[in-house]
């Protein structure tokens, strides 16, 4: 058990910069949870599901966390591909043969799960809703630049490049089946990459964040907003859902979409990344092969990057801290002081991460938006708090 007199001074710590959101940032519903050592010491939740006020914010509340779905699909990914016998080494035609079109037939898992495969952005248009042409047109489809060379978040393609993956190791099994299979059931997580339609009423409404006035567009958002460059041919490739309110829809929530479409609770999140903080272990069990974990903890590459337009630094697709030359100084501290934290962030504020160093991982979850893909003051001021305490 969790020393309380611990507990006690984390909420203390944490509680005001949590209620602060509400009162001076305009959050309207929102989680976060703590986990140290595999026990959960801090949840809090507050506002409401929607803008009627009707229903509370509980700790069990669902919400769509858009781009924090990444995390759990390449955990996913990589379990199946230790199933196959594969290492992030080989390349990918070696388990799907078809992908070697458009010159990418030395392209490898490692390569492609590091967002340095050039893959971000699709020539043609094609919608997201019909996964077999999303895939034809990712196999035929020739890299924006030489794979290794540069480096692209692939926001949207990626789920689609994981499931593949996923379906051809297990031989037709998709990622959102695999991932509960494998981790969701046994952990009884309240986390779906395909929500099942008896959970739809537990979800609340997200809203679309607003530019504030005075605030200076950043570089991203103004690659964003300008049309061929590559950020905004990434984020429509393939096309579609690009509104806020089309994740809201039922049937949006039910289809599988691993890059962004993951429904779930700050706790269920909290609890996934503490199970790979405590190496794979979730109570007594062990889930997540232990070499699996220590590749998240490894930072594949690190550059400016061409659609976020900021330095990142990415490990086997979880985000990572860049850092300085010496190897050691972080230079940005999305993920906590800890060497070792791996994580990602969805886009609008939500943030998840684990540090197997700590121990520890955190989950902040929120249903209004900010602009941008990276976190925020919303979340960001409660990981400065938690690395005071922890």
């Amino acid at each position: 058990m969790a020393d309380q007199e611990f507990i006690a001074r984390l909420e203390q710590t944490l509680r005001p910069l949590f209620e602060r959101n509400f009162a001076e940032r305009g959050e309207l519903g929102a989680s976060v949870s703590v986990y140290h050592e595999g026990e959960e010491v801090l949840n809090l939740s507050g506002g409401t599901l929607d803008r009627s006020g009707a229903r509370s914010w509980e700790a069990d509340t669902l919400v769509p966390v858009w781009s924090a779905t990444k995390g759990v699909a390449v955990v996913t990914c990589l379990l199946a591909l230790e199933e196959a016998g594969l290492s992030l080494d080989d390349r990918v035609v070696e388990l799907w043969p078809a992908f070697a079109g458009g010159g990418k037939g030395e392209v490898t898992f490692r390569q492609l799960l590091s967002h340095t495969a050039g893959l971000s952005a699709l020539d043609g248009v094609v919608p997201i809703e019909d996964g077999p042409a999303v895939v034809a047109a990712l196999e035929a489809q020739v890299p924006s630049y030489r794979p290794g060379t540069e480096q692209g978040y692939h926001a949207r393609t990626f789920g689609f490049l994981l499931d593949e993956i996923v379906q051809h190791a297990t031989r037709g099994i998709t990622l959102g089946s695999y991932f509960r299979e494998k981790i969701g059931e046994p952990m009884g997580l309240d986390f779906w990459i395909g929500l099942p339609e008896t959970e739809l009423s537990r979800v609340a409404t997200l809203y679309t964040g607003r530019v504030r006035a005075g605030e200076a567009p950043t570089p991203f958002l103004k690659a964003f907003s300008t049309k061929g460059t590559l950020t905004q041919r990434t984020f429509v490739s393939p096309s579609g859902l690009n509104a806020v309110q089309d994740l809201n829809k039922p049937e949006t929530l039910q289809r599988s979409y691993p890059s962004m479409g993951g429904v779930g609770s700050a706790r269920a999140l909290a609890a996934f990344y503490a199970m790979l903080a405590q190496g794979g272990i979730w109570k007594g069990r062990r889930l997540v092969s232990e070499s699996l974990v220590q590749s998240l903890s490894q930072t594949f590459s690190q550059r400016e990057d061409l659609v976020l337009c900021t330095l990142m630094a990415f490990g086997p697709g979880v985000m990572r801290d860049p850092v300085a030359e010496d190897g050691v100084t972080k230079l940005r501290q999305l993920f906590g002081r800890g060497p070792l934290a791996f994580g990602h962030p969805g886009a609008g504020g939500s943030l998840v991460f684990g540090d197997p160093g700590r121990r520890l991982s955190f989950a902040y979850v929120m249903n209004q938006m900010e602009l941008g893909v990276l976190p925020n003051a919303k979340s960001l001021d409660l990981v400065q708090a938690l690395d005071g305490v922890v």
